[in-house]
């Protein structure tokens, strides 16, 4: 079946057909502008097949596309004040919240899960960009907080996904302190002697980068992404230089040695289910299982390469 006997009325003319038609059925590469239906950019975990581009995708798509079968139980976030500094600029900051609450069907940015990536149970925490840019604010800090916390109690490992412009101005110093408390609460995962990964994806800025963003035991990126502090554009006026070719993305911070390796997203959950069943001394057996099959050695002498 194809997209026209899937998605296109018989009767072509009708307007009440054109009415069910679902919206956005092709979607634009932002690199290439190459136009690509929305279900074999789905099927490809929301990144373009020629380009390779990765687009952002929610904190429920990532968790259904990592754990198993999708399935993952969503850890409660702990109340925090709304508005404790009574903060408004050209709107309320109760209105702000409850606009992205109601855009995204989140409570803030983040999201803890616990279930299983090829068999072997984890906890995972995902910022979405889409509710205010990922910030980072009281509600996200204890999010963050309860489930390194959950992650301890349950002996398992934590990885976390990464993505956000920095922390919250409407929240001003209280926002800020979340950064000390979440590697507070990092370092007490790490005493315990669980693993503690952390996926960057783009962008991932601010007081994150500087936090519990870059504290893990191994930092994997998605390609393309943009990581660090300041913004390329503002270190650019800050020193009146031109930057190198790619700077602060992905590729370039590999080759410098602020990230362990790129990774494409579609390629993630078996690299980290790897990684962790080594960090957990998992059997050998389930660790090799995973592993590419070795090319087969010649049987003869004659057939051996020449040094």
């Amino acid at each position: 079946m194809n997209w026209i006997t899937n998605y296109v009325r018989p009767k072509i003319n009708s307007m009440l057909g054109r009415r069910d038609m679902p919206e956005n059925l092709w979607i634009k590469c932002p690199e290439t502008g190459e136009m690509v239906f929305h279900k074999d950019l789905e099927d490809n975990q929301w990144v373009i097949p020629s380009s390779g581009h990765h687009m952002k995708i929610s904190a429920r798509q990532r968790l259904k596309f990592f754990f198993d079968d999708g399935r993952f139980e969503a850890l409660g976030n702990p109340k925090v004040a709304t508005d404790p500094l009574k903060f408004r600029d050209e709107k309320r900051y109760t209105d702000r919240l409850r606009e992205n609450r109601a855009k995204t069907g989140m409570d803030d940015t983040v999201l803890g899960a616990t279930g299983t990536i090829e068999g072997l149970p984890i906890v995972a925490v995902v910022q979405d960009f889409a509710f205010m840019g990922g910030s980072l604010g009281m509600a996200a800090g204890e999010a963050i907080i309860h489930a390194l916390e959950t992650a301890l109690e349950m002996k398992r490992p934590l990885v976390l996904f990464a993505a956000s412009g920095g922390a919250r101005m409407q929240e001003g110093i209280l926002s800020l302190m979340q950064l000390p408390r979440t590697t507070i609460a990092v370092d007490r995962l790490k005493e315990a002697g669980l693993p503690y990964l952390v996926v960057l994806t783009n962008p991932t800025t601010g007081g994150v980068t500087a936090s519990y963003a870059m504290i893990g035991d191994v930092h994997i990126a998605e390609p393309g992404a943009l990581i660090g502090f300041a913004g390329p554009r503002v270190i650019a006026q800050t020193i009146r230089e031109k930057l190198p070719e790619g700077f602060q993305r992905a590729e370039y911070l590999m080759e410098h040695g602020m990230v362990d390796m790129v990774v494409p997203r579609t390629e993630l959950k078996p690299t980290i289910a790897r990684l962790l069943k080594i960090l957990v001394h998992a059997p050998q057996e389930q660790v090799m299982a995973q592993a590419e099959p070795a090319a087969p050695l010649p049987e003869t002498p004659e057939e051996q390469p020449r040094a």
